[in-house]
């Protein structure tokens, strides 16, 4: 084993733990809900009382409540930007542009948001430079050296920026911003393949943060020394320090970092040559990576600067109903001082007749860009899934599954030196686990669909789904289909094993047929059931599921129909315009989350 090799990708894995410790801001907040509830109450009032200043400190530490209550989430950021605008309105630059680098920082959270959190911070530094506020300046410039380690090579600068980084901390005694920094500088110098100074910068952020008592980076320093340990073949050492994290992240509740820490703590065991506790963790790290990913609050922050937009659209829209208003009255009063005069009643009729035009123009121009932007909202939404089913499928596939592989060749090598009453139960259970991961994988993004198109993907589909199931599956298809962009292929086989689910579900229907009608203009799609039926004027009945439906329907410009009656089965038709549908030049690459690209 080549320690720090890119082959390996542990240290890929610090950049991830990284990311999900939350950065460097300390969060110094009670988990309970009864003091949010409480301090959104006092919030109301100092709103009302055009108290902003002290609303904006109060908005803060809401938000801190709730990272402390859901780690990174959507109301936090709701939190701060609302902190943002009351220090915008009570004219506190300090707090205004401290707020920036909060957000900006919190923004290094997530990958797919690295371009804005460099925006925020970047202001937010070039105030406090101006200011001299110095230890501002180092937590900017630690949040850019926490997203320069996403890049690949390497920056050249980075040590060297990190170490001044380190030196002006000592200088300013800024004892948390050093331990921050020891700490980057202990992941740096893995990734150089540098293993003996990555261990001197850990232990040395661990002393600091043991004495500031501060939990998350206590449990990433352990984390390092486990990897420096394991790398010198120490495996129990290794797992010790893995503990060491595990226990911190646990009561922090901190997904992200219990996976990788349960997938080196299997690897360190199945090393020793404990292959039952390598199997157990081996579980441990696909359970935690389901919740990771599949989390709202994981996948809602990333539609917040969309969400923004949108609102601030709905501002702007605002101003112009004021605009109109006001200017309803001065033509009130432009009628009473015209009335003297026909030529003058002619020319307010004429101009009343153009604002009219204008407001009218304006007014459709806005619903326009408002639906634009929902539109927006809604493909980053869809992607958003789509990738990270990808992205789950790839950690799976490339990840576990090979550990897995890995593990059941060893066995396999070494069956002679195993008893019958050990070697049979762990072949079964490697089996199961590799079967397993499979399914899982194929499910959150089917091979078939990427490689040979939606037909074959729908076939497979139902054939798997025959075999695990009493209620039979058809699928009839008429017409040739053309090929499909990328994007509706996708949406068209999650629409359709929606419904096959619900069916299998719910229906306790003898058979499902799914039938593609496919002309040049459309294609037609219908799910039918002889199942129990239900009724569709009970609103209660239309969860989240029809709602995906209906959205994703409605993103491809078609119509969906629901027929049901109570013991009669259940008919779902859906219609579709081939223009939106088939593949061109702009949408080539579009949604290709292919789990082996």
């Amino acid at each position: 084993m080549k320690f720090f090799s890119p082959r390996s990708g542990w240290w890929t894995t610090a950049f991830f733990l990284l990311v999900l410790t939350g950065g460097f801001q300390s969060v110094k907040a009670e988990s309970d809900t009864t003091s949010i509830d409480s301090l959104k109450k006092q919030i109301k009032l100092l709103v009302q009382d055009k108290q902003y200043g002290q609303a904006a400190q109060s908005y803060d530490y809401l938000g801190r409540l709730y990272h402390r209550l859901y780690g990174y989430n959507k109301y936090t950021m709701d939190s701060y930007f609302s902190s943002l605008k009351y220090y915008s309105l009570m004219g506190d630059s300090l707090g205004y542009f401290n707020e920036y680098l909060v957000i900006g920082d919190y923004y290094t959270q997530d990958y797919f948001m690295q371009d804005y959190a460099e925006q925020y911070l970047k202001k937010a530094q070039q105030y406090f430079e101006r200011t001299h506020n110095m230890p501002k300046v180092i937590e900017c410039r630690l949040g850019f050296d926490n997203i320069a380690h996403y890049r690949e090579p390497m920056p050249p600068s980075l040590m060297t920026h990190l170490r001044e980084t380190e030196r002006l901390s000592v200088q300013y005694k800024q004892a948390f911003s050093q331990a921050y920094a020891l700490n980057l500088l202990a992941n740096t110098y893995s990734r150089a393949k540098r293993p003996d100074s990555a261990d001197y910068f850990a232990r040395r952020s661990l002393l600091i943060s043991n004495r500031l008592k501060v939990d998350w980076l206590i449990a990433l320093n352990y984390f390092y020394l486990g990897l420096v340990e394991q790398f010198r073949q120490h495996s129990l050492a290794a797992i010790e320090a893995y503990q060491k994290s595990y226990n911190i992240s646990k009561v922090e509740n901190n997904l992200g970092m219990m996976r990788e820490l349960s997938r080196h703590t299997a690897d360190s065991y199945s090393r020793m040559g404990d292959y039952k506790k390598a199997y157990d963790w081996s579980l441990k790290t696909l359970d935690f990576a389901v919740q990771f990913y599949t989390s709202e609050q994981t996948k809602s922050i990333r539609l917040q600067e969309l969400d923004s937009q949108i609102k601030t659209l709905a501002v702007e829209k605002q101003l112009v109903e004021e605009q109109r208003r006001n200017q309803n009255v001065l033509n009130s009063v432009l009628v009473v001082g015209l009335i003297i005069s026909i030529l003058g009643v002619f020319a307010l009729v004429y101009l009343r007749r153009q604002q009219k035009l204008i407001n009218h123009q304006q007014t459709v121009i806005a619903q326009q860009q408002f639906r634009q932007l929902e539109l927006k909202s809604l493909r980053a939404m869809i992607e958003g899934q789509e990738g990270e089913r990808s992205r789950i499928a790839r950690d799976l596939h490339d990840g576990l599954g090979i550990q897995l592989s890995r593990i059941k060749l060893f066995v396999e090598a070494h069956q002679d030196e195993l008893p019958v009453s050990v070697k049979d139960p762990l072949n079964q259970f490697l089996d199961e686990a590799c079967t397993e991961t499979r399914l899982i994988s194929n499910d959150l993004r089917p091979y078939a669909l990427s490689t040979f198109g939606l037909l074959p993907a729908l076939e497979d589909l139902v054939q798997k789904l025959n075999l695990v199931n009493k209620t039979k599956l058809v699928l009839d298809h008429y017409g040739e289909i053309p090929t499909l962009g990328d994007e509706a292929s996708v949406m068209i086989y999650r629409v359709v094993q929606e419904l096959l689910n619900n069916a299998l579900k719910h229906a306790q229907a003898q058979t499902v047929t799914i039938q593609l009608m496919v002309s040049e203009e459309t294609i037609l799609i219908s799910v039918d059931d002889d199942g129990q039926g239900v009724n569709f004027d009970n609103l209660q009945a239309k969860g989240n599921g029809i709602a995906n439906i209906e959205s994703r329907i409605a993103y491809l410009g078609g119509q969906v129909m629901w027929q049901s009656e109570v013991g009669k089965g259940t008919s779902v038709m859906i219609s579709l315009p081939m223009q939106k549908l088939q593949k061109t030049e702009d949408q080539t690459g579009i949604m290709d989350f292919s789990p082996h690209s």
